[in-house]
């Protein structure tokens, strides 16, 4: 029902679009799916996790620098878009203005990750609270406590998804609902395994506690 529901608010895709948006679906997808079998995107927990290759040539970049080289590019044509294309109605410069929010937002948690780290309502709290767990220099790991921490252990992928579906309600097109459910499928991979991480170096998490979605995963 909810793929019917969606096909009548979209705008008509081309096939280049129809393509596009297969394409970032299935590559997002399959990004989830290699998380839980524990072939991981190196970053944040994950980024020291070994892999099956066998491969003797290791080249590793910073988290924080490997973050800067993905959003700020989606940042920058977020401000050209203003430039480029002037026209349009308030649901087009609604969702030009959302789209270099989020990813001027993300700019600044990478670069001011211990001092400031902004989002859009659930996604700034959690964040802050994620910010303080660690002592200044500090690597060891915390059970994060507070708002829906105790009810899920990565309750900021749950409101990142829902930021990227506000946008898709905004833009209206297939490409951003696919990619948006492909981001839902990837990150809740990644909570998946999060969670698991989590189990295996803490004996008092609560069992309870879920991945992404309160009560349910």
């Amino acid at each position: 029902m909810a793929i019917p529901m969606v096909l009548e608010i979209v705008f008509p895709p081309s096939l280049v679009l129809i393509a596009a948006s297969v394409l970032s679906l299935l590559s997002l997808t399959i990004l989830g799916v290699l998380e839980t079998r524990e072939i991981h995107l190196k970053y944040s927990k994950f980024f020291n996790a070994s892999t099956s290759s066998s491969s003797s040539i290791s080249f590793k970049v910073p988290s924080r620098v490997g973050m800067l080289l993905i959003y700020t590019p989606a940042f920058l044509v977020g401000v050209a878009s203003f430039w480029l294309f002037p026209d349009g109605d308030f649901r087009f410069l609604l969702l030009k203005s959302a789209i270099t929010i989020h990813f001027f937002k993300r700019i600044l948690e990478v670069i001011f990750i211990h001092n400031y780290s902004g989002g859009i309502c659930g996604n700034f709290y959690h964040h802050c609270i994620l910010s303080k767990l660690r002592t200044k220099g500090g690597k060891e790991y915390k059970i994060p406590k507070g708002g829906l921490f105790e009810l899920v252990i990565c309750p900021h992928y749950l409101f990142e998804i829902l930021g990227f579906l506000g946008i898709s309600l905004i833009s209206q097109t297939l490409y951003s609902f696919s990619t948006t459910l492909g981001i839902a499928v990837y990150l809740m991979c990644r909570g998946y395994v999060t969670r698991k991480w989590y189990m295996s170096k803490f004996e008092d998490l609560p069992k309870e506690v879920k991945a992404v979605i309160p009560y349910v995963f």
